[in-house]
This record gives structure tokens, sequence and C-alpha cells, in this order.
């Protein structure tokens, strides 16, 4: 190994290490976990090498962090298997920050696959692959079922996109956002109601 691999190699770790240390406190997100779209969409995107499946998550003006980070990644992750794993690492990290910073929201690093995300995201993802709004709907009262189909239906009708068309994604992901907080936030309020 090379100095300038070892050095950059290094400063992967140093960055990835400040990242997990000095985050802040607050609620989970949902593409805040390792098994969450964000992630999983990155790590399908390294397996293809096909940026375009990450880049629906950013902002526009987060693309080019994203494709040198990306490009560090992919050069990094050559090096050795604990070389693959933290450079993965800290391209899911730069991503979740980054997408997370698009929607105005703090971040604090990524929980571990698995971690209890309360009973409406999963069956949210669940009613999104099955294409239907049924379950969804049995979490919440009936006032709130047209505004809940509505925003549904608004997600549906843009998830399937081309995987290459970076623009169509953002707008399925802007859609998928807005329904996932909706129900957050309905969820919350519910259950605020009934203590």
């Amino acid at each position: 190994m090379t100095h300038r691999r070892i050095v950059h190699s290094l400063t992967v770790l140093s960055v990835l290490l400040a990242i997990l240390l000095f985050g802040s406190d607050r609620a989970l997100a949902h593409c805040d976990t390792m098994d969450g779209p964000v992630v999983k969409a990155a790590q399908r995107a390294l397996a293809t090498r096909n940026i375009n499946l990450v880049l629906i998550w950013v902002q526009k003006k987060d693309e080019p962090e994203i494709k040198e980070r990306f490009r560090q990644t992919l050069a990094v992750r050559r090096l050795s298997r604990e070389a693959r794993k933290l450079a993965d690492n800290y391209f899911f990290e730069t991503l979740v920050r980054l997408h997370r910073a698009g929607e105005g929201e703090p971040y604090t690093g990524i929980q571990p696959a698995g971690t209890d995300l309360g009973p409406v995201i999963p069956v949210a993802d669940k009613a999104l692959q099955d294409g239907s709004v049924e379950a969804l709907l049995k979490l919440f009262p009936s006032t709130a079922s047209a505004d809940i189909q509505t925003r549904f239906r608004n997600a549906i009708a843009r998830k399937s996109f081309n995987e290459n068309d970076v623009e169509a994604g953002r707008e399925y992901v802007k859609e998928y956002v807005s329904l996932m907080h909706y129900l957050e936030h309905l969820y919350e309020e519910k259950r605020s109601a009934s203590e």
C-alpha cells in the first residue's frame, strides 16, 4: 500500500469518527437506519457503480460532494476488506447526512438495522411496496383517510421511474418523504391525544 493510500484511508477514518462522535441527540428517522431506503440505495449504488441510485436522495447542490465521495469510496474499497467496510460506512454517513440536511433535519449518525421505528413506517413501506393503502388506513382515524390516500397516490404515481432519471427519482423521493413525515406527525398527534 502506498503512502498516499494510507494517508487517504486514515483521513477517511478520521472524518468518519468525527461524525460519529460529535452528532447531537434527536429522534430517530427512517432514513437514518442501516436498513432504511437511503443506505439500501447506497449499497446498491456501490455494488452496481451507478451513482444515479443515490443522487435522488440529495439536493442538486449536493451532487458534487456525493460524486466525489462516491469516487473516493470506490477507490478505497479496493484496498482491503477493512478499507471497504470503512469506505462504505463513510459513504453511507455522508449520504444520510446530506439527505437529512436537505430535509432541514439534524444528523446524528446511522442507527443499526432492525431499529424499532414504531408501527407506522414499516406498514407504510409495505403499503408502498404492495401498492395498497388499506393496512395503512387502519392505523389512523377515518378523518385522516382522504389526506393519507392523496399522499399515498402521489407517491405511488412517481414510484416507477427510470433509475437513471435522477430528476424523476427526486420527485418520487419528495413524495415518499412527504408521506412518511405526514404519517409520523399524524401518529404522534394520535398518540399524544390518547395520553
